[in-house]
């Protein structure tokens, strides 16, 4: 059995389990800081509610996001910034359609989650109001990748991706 949980990321002076956005969130674990203030928070659990990434990106003013990792198999991706609004995509595509039963005679993965060259260009909008250049073809690799052999190493590639947390 794989990892089931949040990892929260964001970048604010003060830890971000103290911030108000997360409160509901108890038990959330420092799991790494990286330069700019920024801070990469997990919340281990298979059910439940981290908190609102649009409350936590207007508390800190800055751009946040955060990765529910399903069984490490796929891991749904939120994020928000304060000016450029809210946005879901998804790694590790093929398993997140077997999770949620997406075929041809239902709903589609792109009926919940941006494709993977639109999230690219939201994602490098992202990294811009956080400070950072990143070309969105520079992101297209880590949306369209499949989990090898966990989801959570396409979670992290894409941070390192965003310039926030460097692998």
């Amino acid at each position: 059995m794989g990892y089931w949980g949040y990892y929260v990321v964001g970048r604010s002076a003060r830890p971000l389990a103290e911030l108000d956005a997360l409160a509901g969130a108890e038990g959330l674990s420092l799991s790494m800081e990286a330069p700019g203030g920024w801070q990469v928070w997990e919340y281990p659990s298979g059910d439940g509610d981290v908190g609102s990434m649009n409350a936590l990106a207007r508390e800190t003013g800055a751009p946040a996001l955060f990765g529910y990792v399903m069984d490490s198999d796929c891991v749904v991706v939120e994020a928000a910034g304060p000016e450029s609004g809210a946005w879901t995509t998804c790694l590790a595509r093929a398993a997140m359609a077997k999770y949620l039963g997406a075929d041809d005679e239902g709903p589609t993965l792109e009926d919940y989650f941006l494709e993977p060259r639109d999230a690219a260009e939201r994602a490098a909008a992202w990294a811009e109001e956080a400070g950072h250049v990143v070309e969105a073809d520079v992101l297209l690799d880590v949306l369209t990748a499949e989990a090898d052999p966990l989801a959570e190493n396409l979670f992290f590639r894409l941070l390192d991706r965003l310039a926030v947390v460097p692998l």
